[in-house]
Formats: C-alpha cells, sequence, structure tokens
C-alpha cells in the first residue's frame, strides 16, 4: 500500500519556516512501525501543502484539538476521493465517537503494538471503526527510516520520547487520562540507539516530566553523557530538590528544562495537585536550577477561578525578580476529557465548542473574577512585557551560561507576543462579543 501520514495544520493558509519546526515524532513512529513493503509519506501541512488527490490507498491523520476541525475537514475530503483515512493523536483518543464520524477507523491512545494491525486489516479491506490497546509495550525498538528526519529544524533539533504517563493528573490536563498514571519507560538502550542512528547534536525531550522516575533519568542520563549531545526538557519544580540528579543531568548535556510553575497565586498553588505548593520554596527552586547551569523556562497559565486583575502585574514582578530565562504564557483552556471542561460544561461557563480556539493562547470560557477579554488581554499584556528589550536586556547578566538559547527564545517569545496584539480585535469580535460557530463535527 502507499500511505500518506499528515498532521494538519490549524490555519493552512499561514505556514511556519521549515527551519523553525521541529519534527512531529508520532507520525515517524509510524513510519518507522510500517513494514517495508509499504511505501509511506509524511506531509506536516505547517510547512508544506496536502495534495487532497494525492495517489494513495491509506491516509493516517494524527491530530490535537485545536487543529482537529481541519483534520475532519481533511478527512471528509480524501474519503469523498475513494481512500480509507485513519485517525488518532489526542483529539480522536479523547473524543473517539466524534471523530469517527469523519473516518473509516479510530486509533485510541498509543500506536505501538496496534499500527501493523490496522494495515493488515486496511490490506484486506477490513478496518474496524475502533483500534484501542492500553499501556503498549515499550520495550520493543523501533528503527527510524534512513533519512527520515531529513528536513531537521533550527539548531539541527530533534525530537525523543523516553517515558509514557503521569502521576499528577492535573484538572486541566489529559495526559494521565490518554497515557495512564503509571510512569513507563522505553529502554535507555534503546534511547542511545535512536540518538545515534538519527545522527543529530541537540534533541528535545518530549517527556511530560523527564525525572518523574529518579532511578530511571540517573540510568537515562549516564546513557547519554558519552553521545556528547545537548538537549532540553520538560521537569517538575520538585526536580531541583535533589542536587545529584541536577548535575547528572547538567553532565549530560542539559540546556534548559520547561517546568510546570502555572501560577504564582499562592491559593492557587495549594490547590494543585503540585509537589511545591509555597511560592518562597518555587524562588528557590529557580535559584538551585540556575545554578546547576540549567536554563529555567517558565510555564504559567491564567484563569483559575481564584485570579483576578492582579495576577497579571503580580506575575511580571515574579518573573523579573527571579530574573527567569523564558517562560511561556497561557490561558487555562478546559480540554475535552479534562475534569475542568466538565466543570466549565456544567456551569454553562464554555463561550464556544469550535475546537480551533482550544489551542493554549485563546480564551473559551467565562473566567470567575475578570470578563474573557480582560484575561486575553491581560495574559498578552505579561507576554508582551516579559519579551520587550528592556526586560530581555535586564535580565540577560542571570542567564549568560547559555546566551544563545537565553538571546533566540526570548527574541520569538517577542516576535509571537506581537502577533497576538494584533489578534486581539479578531477575538474581541469572533469570541467574546459574541459566541463562536460550533466545531465541525
Amino acid at each position: 500500500m502507499k500511505i500518506l501520514l499528515i498532521s494538519p495544520s490549524t490555519r493552512p493558509d499561514s505556514k511556519t519556516a521549515a527551519a523553525l519546526m521541529i519534527p512531529q515524532l508520532g507520525l515517524h513512529i509510524l513510519e518507522g512501525l510500517t513494514p517495508p513493503e509499504h511505501e509511506v509519506k509524511i506531509v506536516e501541512e505547517e510547512v508544506e501543502d496536502i495534495n487532497i488527490d494525492e495517489p494513495c490507498d491509506l491516509v493516517g491523520i494524527s491530530c490535537m484539538t485545536a487543529n482537529a476541525p481541519r483534520a475532519y475537514r481533511l478527512a471528509d475530503e480524501f474519503r469523498q476521493r475513494g481512500r480509507k483515512v485513519v485517525l488518532g493523536g489526542v483529539h480522536p483518543s479523547i473524543l473517539p465517537d466524534e471523530a469517527i464520524r469523519h473516518a473509516d477507523a479510530v486509533v485510541v491512545g498509543e500506536a505501538e503494538g496496534l499500527w501493523n494491525e490496522v494495515l493488515a486489516d486496511a490490506s484486506s479491506g477490513a478496518l474496524r471503526h475502533r483500534y484501542h490497546r492500553p499501556e503498549t509495550d515499550l520495550e520493543k525498538y523501533i528503527p527510524m527510516r534512513k533519512g527520515s528526519f531529513a528536513r531537521k529544524s533550527l539548531f539541527n533539533i530533534l525530537p525523543v520520547m523516553t517515558t509514557r504517563g503521569c502521576p499528577f493528573n492535573c484538572d486541566f490536563c489529559s495526559v494521565s487520562h490518554l497515557f495512564g498514571k503509571r510512569i513507563r519507560h522505553l529502554p535507555v538502550v534503546n534511547v542511545v540507539r535512536f540518538i545515534q542512528e538519527t545522527g543529530a547534536k541537540r534533541y528535545l525531550f518530549l517527556d511530560d516530566n523527564i525525572i518523574g522516575d529518579p532511578r530511571y533519568a540517573r540510568e537515562l542520563f549516564a546513557g547519554i553523557k558519552p553521545l556528547g549531545i545537548k538537549w532540553v526538557g520538560q521537569a517538575s519544580v520538585s526536580f531541583s530538590r535533589n542536587r545529584e540528579l541536577m548535575k547528572l543531568a547538567a553532565e549530560s548535556g542539559c540546556g534548559g528544562l520547561f517546568f510546570g510553575v502555572e501560577s504564582v497565586s499562592a491559593a492557587q498553588l495549594q490547590k494543585m495537585r503540585k509537589s511545591l505548593k509555597d511560592i518562597a520554596l518555587v524562588e528557590d527552586a529557580i535559584k538551585r536550577v540556575r545554578d546547576a547551569g540549567i536554563l529555567f523556562h517558565a510555564s504559567l497559565i491564567f484563569g483559575f477561578d481564584e485570579d483576578t486583575k492582579a495576577v497579571f502585574p503580580e506575575t511580571l514582578e515574579f518573573l523579573t525578580r527571579n530574573k527567569i530565562g523564558t517562560a511561556t504564557f497561557n490561558v487555562l483552556t478546559p480540554y475535552p476529557g479534562t475534569r475542568v471542561y466538565e466543570q466549565f460544561r456544567r456551569e454553562g461557563r464554555l463561550l464556544t465548542d469550535d475546537w480551533r480556539y482550544y489551542d493554549h493562547a485563546t480564551v473559551v470560557f467565562r473566567p470567575r473574577n475578570m470578563s474573557p477579554y480582560e484575561l486575553q488581554k491581560g495574559k498578552t499584556w505579561v507576554k508582551r512585557e516579559f519579551s520587550s528589550l528592556s526586560s530581555i536586556l535586564r535580565r540577560l547578566p542571570a542567564n549568560m551560561l547559555h546566551p544563545f538559547i537565553y538571546a533566540a527564545m526570548n527574541l520569538a517569545i517577542r516576535k509571537n507576543a506581537i502577533e497576538d496584539y494584533r489578534e486581539l480585535p479578531r477575538q474581541k469580535t469572533e469570541l467574546f462579543d459574541r459566541r463562536a460557530k460550533p466545531a465541525e463535527a
């Protein structure tokens, strides 16, 4: 069979420079799982156009919530042309009954252990509506086809994942729902082999918490240290308590870590399923991580029920005072499959069910202590002030260990903040002055 694997874009008319894109690991895993008698082509619509009339026997589309409407439109177009379509990824896994209305089959959860079954059924014309196998075995090595990552991203950064599952089960997150609360691992020998075979020098570890299992993390850091790579990843703030592990991470090439700080509100920290619930402990963690030679990237979320408009200047002051290197600014997004989605739906607080807006960046609900527009504008204001040239220069001395990463990421945040401000009038008209149209489902 000729197989077309697609990652759709939320906005297909707006392309991202290929050099700024990190390849979609999930599609390359599917390619690696595919027996050699099949021909595979990968298309990431974020950087290239999709040919609806592409000759193929099977189309596999992987999507998240924000690009689900686009995925559905593409699926419908391919099916009208007689192609068999399989949908997978986070959104179809959460809402398989919605997804199957646009596909011949839906893969729920992880594809390892299922993909060859899907291909066999497709070849014999006997695709089932749903495929699901909880907690797939991750022991088997999946080789990447030669040239699979030929289009490499800026700085030659490639994605790699070593774990699945998360024990925290936060109200606004669906990771534990998808992959379970038990942390599972790829064998370290397989991770090392992947890095050696792909041949890059810089990697992004996609794990939700790379130090979730300290014993495995030690083995991983020891295994990749001789490879001489540089890498960034994600970890819980509690990582800072383990100086030995931080030292091992830095020695293995860790240049920066993404930390889910989420909020600087004392009341909100107490409510979260996080290990550090005191802002003073978070500030101490920031200092410990920086002292270990690792760039601290803070992820913030605005829009919790405890948040008032005071949270915006309070957050900016916190980031400036602690000389945070880089940061991500999100609004609380009630993704389907999360407790916060069920709560807001129950309370009638959702502004729209058009999944295009469920993108971390756009307010899709009515906050408790401010208007939706005030939340959108406040988040955008913090982002713009944090990434101002004066702020970048003021925080630079504390982040001189990684000046190139620091400058590149802050300038990218600044560019994105300018684009966010330009979007405010459109968002106000489409979402906040009137409710958006329902999603195509």
